[in-house]
């Protein structure tokens, strides 16, 4: 069942259906959480759909399953440059051409990385404002090995296993995972230069994974953790003294403000953001994002994608896996809601006229 589900993964990755890709290979996890080239695989996904963060944790698991796999590091390297992250993208691009000398990518990202490096040893502090209000990703794009899987799938995201708070002093963030009773040797945490990555696996429990793109860089080397009886907790060391306005990287963070470490003395508490939180009106947003959307003008495929989402997202179970069968088997030709119909047979292809079905060969 796990390779059915890894081939029609790679299958839709190779036809660009990226989302159903990433879904089947989290299927074929679910599976064998012990095989590194599914691991691999989903980066990769993940690196097409700018899941960046997932993408390093997924590259990590393969890595930590199969330490000899090459395009491991070659993933984590991708996702790291994209994510700015050039030192950690540097290191794991110079182990992966240690296991494959003949792949030519991993020299020449080698040297990105490198001139991206020369460039940021400048001036740090006027460079980190700059690079938190950034939009986009690196100006040259990363060329990718197209060698894996736009039937989009929409599912509410599951509840955390455990909450987590942070609080900040001029140069650290502290992290805490208020998990109770958890052995030592099930707690892994790594380290990016703007990502953290913490799972927790402990038996008889829910696994937990928290890999957000941070507000503003760390030095990693100066990071550290403790597990203790009650939580766990976690200590970043910022690479620039500034205030942090959330733990999490936006798009729409405002201009930080510099900490002048000097004036704060050794006895000043740390600040809590949550401590006194304002007030939202949570309807009052839901309805106007329900307003902007209903009031969304789409033509063309970007209108069709919508409609198909729109009846994915509101389905019963039956229609959501007729959906996704008769997508699969017919190569993306045929979208069926009748799983009595699809169910007990293989659904055959059906090109638009004057067109004919090529089979591709992985």
């Amino acid at each position: 069942m796990a390779s059915d589900l890894e081939t029609k993964a790679k299958e839709a990755f190779i036809d660009d259906h990226f989302e159903l890709a990433l879904h089947l290979y989290s299927q074929a996890i679910q599976l064998n959480p012990k095989h590194a080239e599914l691991y691999a695989d989903r980066a990769q996904a993940n690196i097409k759909l700018n899941n960046l963060t997932e993408a390093v944790a997924d590259a990590n698991k393969a890595i930590e399953l199969d330490p000899s796999m090459s395009k491991a590091y070659l993933r984590k390297a991708t996702a790291c440059m994209k994510l700015e992250e050039y030192q950690t993208a540097k290191s794991a691009l110079e182990t992966g051409a240690a296991l494959a000398p003949a792949e030519s990518r991993f020299s020449k990202l080698i040297k990105e990385c490198e001139e991206r490096i020369a460039e940021e040893t400048g001036d740090v502090s006027m460079q980190m404002p700059e690079a938190l209000a950034k939009n986009d990703v690196p100006a040259k794009e990363i060329e990718l090995d197209k060698d894996q899987p736009n039937l989009e799938i929409e599912a509410a995201p599951p509840k955390p296993a455990y909450r987590h708070e942070f609080y900040q002093k001029p140069e650290e963030v502290v992290v805490t995972i208020f998990a109770k009773g958890i052995p030592h040797d099930c707690v892994k945490v790594d380290y990016g230069e703007q990502t953290l990555s913490v799972a927790i696996n402990a038996p008889g429990k829910e696994a937990y994974h928290f890999q957000p793109r941070l507000f503003a860089k760390i030095i990693p080397e100066k990071c550290r953790y403790d597990v203790l009886p009650t939580k766990v907790e976690i200590r970043l060391a910022k690479s620039v003294p500034i205030h942090w306005t959330s733990l999490e990287f936006s798009r729409e963070v405002a201009i930080t403000q510099r900490v002048n470490v000097s004036s704060v003395s050794a006895s000043q508490r740390p600040s809590y953001p949550s401590s006194k939180p304002q007030r939202v009106d949570w309807d009052k947003i839901e309805a106007q994002v329900k307003k902007e959307e209903k009031d969304e003008k789409l033509d063309g495929d970007a209108a069709l994608n919508k409609f198909f989402r729109d009846i994915y997202k509101d389905a019963d179970e039956d229609t959501r896996r007729a959906m996704q069968k008769s997508f699969v088997e017919s190569n993306g030709t045929v979208l069926s809601t009748n799983w009595k119909e699809v169910g007990a047979k293989v659904v055959e292809g059906s090109p638009p006229d004057g067109m004919e079905m090529k089979k591709w060969e992985y």
